[in-house]
């Protein structure tokens, strides 16, 4: 199974005074992949409009969805698409996709969500407004019309991976839902495990890159401490796809300080890339 990456450099669903960086580090990785595998998202140049909505930005985040979804379309079923964000907003289209390609072929999805943040905010919840922050929420069916899967996974079928910023409505709905939560220092040990529990047939992988320690990776627009280091976050990836099909992957977050500081953070992006990519190549 070849990969086929599909770059889009949106930055509307971020709130951070750096978001205009992710269109910056969606072309730098650009630059890494293969040309002839490689679609690009065309994205609004506007910021968009919160359309009375709590989303701020609503209207060029939902053009880019259906962009997005569109583009995957064209992806041929036999090989395995990845995303490259931008801000991890583009994942709705993306994993609403690979939700209902997973249930046409009759299989149970699950999602794994490498991440600082659970991305479980609504607009009634959201400190921000940021569509990025609502994202996960959205794919499992709750958020703004016309901003939510309308292939939603179950609570019970996600792992949240590397998670450590929660805000308080967050942590709530993770106790309540069923949503399993898997801590930086234990994911190269527990994730096989947590996921082989949820008793799915296939999983698609997100990772944004900001679940990285900033110790080992700064190209994020919010840094958390405590992260997971490069080389459990790769062995995570692998245990995670392990045993089943991997419907889809994205990676997300990359806002590079400077142009300088671009080579520099491109190496630990490669082996994560090339993590995601290792089940398809040896299908």
């Amino acid at each position: 199974m070849a990969a086929r990456f599909v770059v889009v450099p949106q930055w509307q669903g971020s709130s951070s005074s750096r978001a205009m960086r992710l269109i910056d580090g969606a072309e730098a990785i650009r630059g890494d992949l293969p040309s002839a595998a490689t679609i690009v998202v065309d994205v609004p140049l506007g910021a968009g409009d919160a359309v009375g909505t709590g989303v701020h930005r609503y209207s060029a985040v939902a053009t880019v969805r259906e962009r997005l979804r569109t583009a995957l379309d064209a992806v041929p079923a036999d090989e395995l698409p990845v995303v490259i964000g931008g801000d991890c907003g583009v994942e709705l289209g993306a994993v609403e996709r690979a939700s209902q390609a997973a249930a046409a072929r009759g299989s149970r999805l699950g999602l794994v969500w490498f991440d600082a943040h659970p991305d479980l905010n609504t607009p009634a919840t959201s400190p921000s407004g940021a569509f990025c922050g609502m994202v996960l929420r959205a794919l499992l069916g709750d958020g703004a019309e016309g901003l939510t899967s309308a292939a939603p996974i179950e609570p019970s079928r996600v792992v949240l991976a590397g998670t450590r910023n929660m805000d308080d409505q967050e942590a709530e709905y993770v106790g309540a839902s069923g949503v399993t939560v898997v801590d930086a220092d234990s994911l190269a040990d527990g994730l096989g495990a947590a996921v082989d529990a949820l008793d799915v047939d296939e999983v698609y992988l997100h990772v944004d890159l900001d679940v990285l320690d900033p110790g080992e990776f700064g190209g994020v627009t919010d840094p958390q401490p405590f992260g997971a280091s490069l080389e459990d976050v790769t062995a995570a990836i692998a245990a995670a796809s392990s045993g089943r099909r991997l419907a889809g992957a994205g990676i997300t977050m990359f806002a590079p300080a400077s142009a300088d500081d671009v080579p520099g953070d491109m190496p630990p992006i490669l082996r994560i890339l090339s993590a995601l990519t290792a089940g398809a190549r040896s299908r």
